[in-house]
């Protein structure tokens, strides 16, 4: 074959290594996207009894054992060698191309480093440690789950050494946190927690002290949760969710799975005491959603999501700096009382000043914005402990509760409320927690240039009107997947700076210290 541009021919026209390549790596995406339905189904619809519990951990360690022999299959390497040495004789434009040839070496190399047992067993282990979380969660028992959790961090620290191959310098948890955030090693997560934590816990501290706090009455009372269902769906709609490909459910924890950019599904939790926290993740979850659907169509590792961080950002940038926002309440206040009755007399700065108070509590998806970024360091120094060996996993819960005392200043008064309030454990999703806060620094960074760039920013959310900022999002982040080698090149590119946790320091500051005087 001839690989000389002719007559504007692409890349793909004139490689047939390169097309053939292209085929077996779409098939793999779509195996992947069957994998996330069924475990959407898993933890949406599925009957919770052990048997189908351990019917469904088989099914996925037979499906990925599937995925993982086509994803390294000897002859991707040898397509690849091919397609290599045909782009570097191909004379038109070929930035996509090197840049897809780069993702399936990566990804080619570190899946061929994990055996095909190794493969199978995590997934089977992923069914069956949800299906044990949830019961010991509903039972309130840590012990329930503590060999299970064990099995969890073992098998992860299996995996990522295999994934490191020979580079034994690289340290497991760095080597974990690629999975999630690469380009992103724990010494630099380190000095953007540190000047976070730095100023978030005076910040705190002040603000716990003022004598002028908002009332956060307009939370309280009862609230069906059908109406509840309703006002999620009209904002996050309204926001620019596509309902039309997409659905909106319940679950146990909120979250977002995207089984291609034309069905991207979410899920929310609602209960009747309090409303505003079923609103806020579902606000959550669409924001993810809508960098989901707003990602192109091709089944390759380009158009996927750049990291969890990025991703994170997405939902938060919705969720704090739109939704958490006094203008959003000017537009939304309308709603809460056409959902709840006239008896919910609100105005949109008392709801503005509830929905912001700052209180702390046990549940990190509940926190708010000054006591969220202490979740997730919690999380971050005990699992990285755990890996790290200066922790077991038996020593979790005392450990967790001390740190919440020490930290957060609550009292932890049952493990369903502490250390197994979250699902990512479960899944083996150990390097997972530290991108929450990422995703909210470059959610802050994200806010401070939008404004820039759309200089009546809080006109139109006070309007109702976000398709500006959506667009701005989608040709900033959304458009370019991962054509970035990493979240700060990203950064650098579209802003002019990588990841700086200076705006998120600014932002907090001066609308905490605003709100409550202080």
């Amino acid at each position: 074959m001839t690989a000389t541009a002719t007559d504007a021919a692409t890349f793909e026209d004139v490689s047939s290594s390169y097309r053939d390549l292209l085929s077996k790596l779409k098939a793999v995406t779509q195996l992947k996207r069957v994998s996330s339905v069924l475990s959407y189904d898993q933890q949406v619809f599925m009957p919770h009894a052990d048997e189908a519990s351990a019917a469904r951990g088989a099914q996925m360690a037979a499906l990925a054992g599937v995925i993982h022999e086509k994803a390294t299959d000897k002859v991707i390497r040898t397509l690849l060698d091919n397609a290599d040495a045909d782009l570097a004789k191909f004379e038109g434009s070929t930035t996509d191309e090197k840049r897809i040839l780069q993702l399936t070496r990566e990804a080619y190399e570190k899946n061929e480093r994990i055996p095909a047992e190794l493969e199978a067993r995590k997934a089977e282990l992923g069914a069956r440690a949800h299906s044990t979380w949830v019961k010991a969660r509903s039972a309130d028992d840590f012990t329930m789950f503590q060999d299970t959790l064990k099995e969890c961090f073992d098998t992860a620290k299996e995996v990522a050494d295999a994934q490191r191959g020979e580079d034994k310098d690289v340290p497991l948890y760095t080597q974990m946190l690629d999975d999630y955030e690469k380009g992103m090693p724990a010494e630099r997560i380190d000095q953007i927690f540190g000047d976070i934590e730095d100023a978030v816990v005076p910040l705190l501290s002040k603000v716990l002290e003022s004598k002028d706090k908002p009332s956060t009455n307009a939370l309280k009372g009862t609230f069906p949760i059908d109406a509840q269902e309703d006002l999620s769906k009209k904002i996050v709609t309204a926001l620019g969710f596509d309902e039309s490909h997409g659905r909106i459910d319940v679950s146990v924890h909120p979250f977002t799975m995207s089984m291609s950019p034309s069905d991207v599904r979410i899920t929310s939790r609602f209960r009747e005491d309090e409303w505003y926290q079923g609103l806020a993740g579902s606000v959550h979850e669409g924001g993810h959603a809508m960098y989901e659907q707003n990602l192109a169509n091709s089944g390759l590792d380009i158009d996927n999501y750049l990291s969890m961080g990025c991703h994170e950002s997405q939902s938060l940038f919705w969720e704090r700096h739109v939704g958490l926002s006094l203008p959003f309440w000017k537009w939304a206040a309308p709603l809460l009382k056409e959902a709840f009755g006239d008896d919910f007399n609100y105005t949109p700065e008392e709801v503005y000043g509830a929905v912001n108070g700052v209180v702390p509590g046990l549940i990190r998806v509940e926190a708010d914005e000054l006591c969220y970024p202490l979740h997730v360091i919690l999380r971050y120094r005990l699992e990285r402990e755990v890996v790290e060996g200066t922790l077991e996993v038996s020593e979790i819960p005392n450990k967790w509760n001390q740190m919440m005392k020490d930290m957060i200043g609550v009292d932890v008064p049952d493990d369903a409320q502490g250390c197994l309030q979250d699902v990512h454990w479960s899944a083996l999703a150990i390097g997972y927690f530290p991108t929450y806060l990422l995703g909210s620094a470059t959610a802050a960074q994200l806010a401070h240039y939008c404004k820039q760039d759309i200089p009546d920013f809080e006109d139109k959310i006070e309007a109702g009107e976000f398709k500006a900022i959506k667009a701005w999002l989608t040709d900033k982040v959304h458009r370019h997947g991962r054509r970035y080698s990493s979240l700060d090149a990203l950064l650098e590119d579209q802003l002019g700076e990588p990841l700086n946790p200076k705006y998120f320091v600014d932002y907090l500051t001066t609308k905490y210290t605003d709100l409550y005087q202080c």
